[in-house]
């Protein structure tokens, strides 16, 4: 689609397209339906331009073919991680980013993509990203000469004035203000406009404060819930998602309340939140394994006590909230805020999904069918059947008894092309 877009602008793309490839056939000993949570002895999956065209049991593969074979296996969709910051890296904390050119966390965009497409994770969100990095990031990707995910953005992430998506750790004399800071309802559908304008494909907004920036507090909600409300409003007018960042108990009801289709880190969410996301059908997006990471290696990157002192606050009560959520049947989606923790390491939140009380399927499924349905892309993503685009996982062991398999994924392919 982008490509097409592209094209009717009248952009001259730089790769000449190539011809129209032969149809690819995978097989392997198994593959989880993830919708039902069977598996599928033997299958052949036949993808022809990028998209599975036929799933069968035992089915014949020309001796011709161009095949993929992954005998020993089970094969899964490929991962969705619905919350990743691309252009970050969790080794510069702190002060310590200050050292580079801004460009530099351009390049280090195009090293974490590839680091999560090896992880396994084919579709990524990137909820917020300086200069529009990830937007060229996704253009590069798509027009064939980076590999990487396939890329739902959302440019600069929108907040209150000093909020914790605006600039907070420098001095008045920088004069340094996020794009995406702005007040009152009328500059902050104006700020929707603008991202969209330029690439955004969902929008997020900060409802409360944060972890990692400086002068806020977690628990406190900074945009009024009118605000949010012309934020979520002008997205779904422009037909796009909106993402809210919101730890507070108060920020996630008013987020909620004001049309927000996922809330990110929801760490300190009560009984009443739990029954409003089931009520309205958002989706809660819980980061419930970065702690130990940022706790242990923090200080050692850079980040200010002041900050982690904030995660000692946090982790404890979301995991059990992310606990509670669960059991009541909220819907629940995979992500991990890479760039908080590395990017390469994030499929080892599937088993710290388990420990708080999911099933390894219901794992699973927050990283495939509920995050292709909160992304709007069902039946495109997160699945094995006719249709999806051909983005498929393996590993050597059987993932519903033991997930911790998905934090070592042994191939990955993406649109029929094998990558690791």
């Amino acid at each position: 689609m982008k490509a097409m877009l592209m094209a009717a602008a009248g952009l001259a793309l730089a790769l000449v397209s190539p011809a129209a490839a032969e149809p690819v056939y995978v097989s392997a000993d198994r593959a989880l339906d993830v919708e039902t949570g069977r598996y599928i002895a033997n299958p052949v999956i036949v993808i022809d331009d990028g998209r599975i065209v036929s799933v069968e049991v035992g089915g014949a593969i020309p001796a011709d073919a161009e095949r993929i074979d992954l005998t020993g296996m089970t094969l899964l969709p490929g991962l969705i991680d619905m919350h990743v910051h691309l252009d970050g890296r969790p080794e510069y904390g702190g002060y310590s980013n200050l050292q580079f050119s801004d460009r530099f966390w351009t390049v280090i965009a195009v090293e974490n993509a590839r680091r999560m497409l090896n992880a396994g994770f084919t579709t990524i969100r990137n909820l917020g990203a300086d200069d529009y990095n990830v937007v060229g990031l996704d253009q590069a990707i798509e027009a064939g000469w980076v590999e990487g995910p396939r890329i739902v953005g959302a440019a600069h992430a929108l907040g209150a004035t000093g909020g914790h998506c605006d600039s907070t750790f420098l001095p008045p004399s920088y004069a340094d203000r996020s794009p995406g800071a702005a007040d009152g309802m009328d500059a902050l559908r104006a700020a929707v406009r603008e991202q969209r304008k330029y690439g955004a494909e969902v929008i997020k907004a900060c409802a409360t404060g944060g972890v990692f920036s400086r002068n806020t507090l977690p628990g406190q909600q900074q945009l009024r819930e009118e605000e949010l409300r012309a934020i979520a409003d002008e997205a779904h007018f422009w037909g796009l998602r909106a993402a809210a960042h919101a730890h507070g108990a108060e920020g996630i009801k008013a987020a909620i309340r004001a049309g927000f289709d996922t809330i990110e880190h929801a760490s300190f969410i009560d009984e009443e939140g739990i029954e409003l996301a089931l009520e309205r059908g958002a989706a809660l997006s819980m980061d419930i394994f970065n702690t130990e990471y940022t706790l242990s290696q923090g200080e050692a990157n850079g980040v200010l006590e002041e900050n982690l002192a904030k995660e000692r606050m946090v982790s404890v009560a979301q995991r059990e909230g992310f606990r509670r959520a669960n059991a009541a049947g909220v819907k629940m989606v995979f992500g991990s805020d890479a760039g908080v923790m590395p990017h390469e390491d994030v499929g080892g939140q599937f088993a710290i999904m388990v420990r708080f009380g999911m099933t390894p399927l219901q794992a699973i499924q927050a990283a495939t069918v509920n995050a292709a349905d909160a992304l709007g892309q069902t039946g495109d993503v997160g699945v094995i059947a006719p249709g999806a685009w051909g983005d498929l996982i393996a590993v050597d062991g059987d993932p519903l008894a033991d997930v911790g398999e998905l934090a070592d994924v042994d191939a990955v392919i993406k649109g029929g092309k094998r990558i690791k």
